[in-house]
């Protein structure tokens, strides 16, 4: 086991290096804006082709995976990650079209951080430890506390140095994927093989209803987490009246801290508690928060529902990954894929849903946030047909 705490320390380090894809070029689109000339509309279809290939990968890579193994696989990743945020650096000087320098970059980039999700859960499972579920909800945290590190890392480096030099830090940043990368060129790595002789093909998967029931979960795991951390920035920046970096730190910042913080208690103290119970908790402390958020007069109550639906929705997805893991058959590289895909799912579809509603309201993001509550609302459903489930099978 020993041998193995440096995997987990790998695989730890290979979630912040899905931080940095998905959340340092966010900080730049202005001054990409501003010194190429790059409509929003184009701004757009970064994020669009970051998240759309990443759910590309969530949908195909385990044949691939697979045939390579998950060492080699979690090297090209790095590799992919390390290439885009060079090319970023460089590209759009050198070609004709700025914007179509991006778009490669974050291509490749993109590629790394889908083989990213995909690959690090089943690789932290199939190590030799006790307590999963706590291991599992340690490991989802390093994202967030990584999402905190590039904004303030970045924002001091801005302070300090100018945003001109982003491409400095762009150069940087590969510091983290190059030394995940090295990492795995030494440490163990097991593959998660399928219990009981059994394949983990699509069909063994579909058959089982609760593989159904941990999908439903999964994708309200991301649309719960989603819908209210894509509109923090703008409670905070709208409703306190502050600047738009004061606007980042005290929404998005806040929600990732308490979200990481929920995280980190339950991989601390998880031995001790019972994870549907306080999977279960964490469901009625997401309604209420999303409650406070819709209704609360002041916006600094709003605001402090935004902390408390982080905190609240921390555990959802390690947890659903968890449960999903322990309790179906035929487990493998392909059930992690699929779960990350309806994970990355509800992570879009959220909040297109919450801004829908509130565009549908005139306007009133809190209507829309507040109509987004049926995600946490079918999250505890899911909770009570995993006991009906259990239930069932135990007649």
């Amino acid at each position: 086991m020993n041998n193995y705490k440096s995997t987990i320390k790998a695989s730890f380090l290979g979630y912040v290096v899905q931080a940095v894809v998905n959340n340092f070029a966010p900080l730049l689109f202005v001054q990409m804006q501003n010194e190429f000339g790059i409509p929003l509309a184009q701004i757009t279809i970064l994020i669009t082709f970051n998240f759309g290939l990443q759910l590309l990968i969530d949908m195909t890579s385990t044949p691939f995976i697979e045939k390579i193994g998950y060492r080699a696989s979690m090297l090209l990743s790095n590799a992919c990650v390390i290439a885009g945020l060079l090319m970023i650096a460089v590209l759009p000087d050198v070609t004709g079209d700025p914007f179509a320098g991006l778009l490669i970059s974050v291509c490749v980039y993109a590629i790394g951080g889908g083989l990213q999700e995909v690959l690090v859960s089943p690789i932290v499972e199939a190590c030799p430890t006790d307590n999963k579920e706590t291991v599992m909800s340690l490991l989802h945290s390093a994202y967030c506390w990584g999402h905190m590190g590039v904004v303030l890392v970045s924002t001091a480096f801005f302070f300090f140095f100018g945003i001109a030099n982003w491409r400095v830090l762009a150069i940087l940043w590969c510091i983290v994927p190059a030394v995940d990368f090295l990492m795995f060129l030494r440490v163990p790595v097991a593959k998660l093989e399928p219990e009981d002789g059994e394949k983990g093909s699509i069909g063994s998967l579909f058959s089982q209803k609760f593989f159904w029931i941990m999908m439903l979960m999964m994708l309200c795991a991301g649309a719960s987490e989603q819908a209210v951390s894509q509109w923090a920035s703008a409670f905070a920046e709208k409703g306190l009246g502050v600047s738009k970096t004061m606007g980042d730190l005290l929404g998005p910042m806040l929600f990732a801290l308490c979200m990481a913080s929920s995280r980190t208690i339950y991989g601390i103290y998880g031995r001790k508690l019972d994870l549907k119970r306080f999977m279960g908790f964490s469901v009625i402390c997401c309604m209420a928060a999303y409650l406070i958020i819709a209704l609360a007069p002041l916006p600094v109550i709003s605001l402090l529902g935004c902390g408390l639906a982080g905190f609240s929705v921390g555990i959802f997805w390690p947890g659903t990954f968890s449960m999903a893991s322990a309790g179906i058959k035929g487990r493998g590289t392909l059930l992690f894929a699929l779960l990350a895909l309806a994970g990355d799912l509800g992570c879009s579809g959220g909040p297109a849903f919450a801004g829908l509603m509130a565009s549908a309201s005139g306007g009133n993001m809190r209507l829309g946030i507040g109509a987004a509550i049926c995600f946490p609302v079918l999250m505890g459903i899911g909770l009570i047909l995993i006991r009906a489930n259990s239930a069932e099978k135990q007649a």
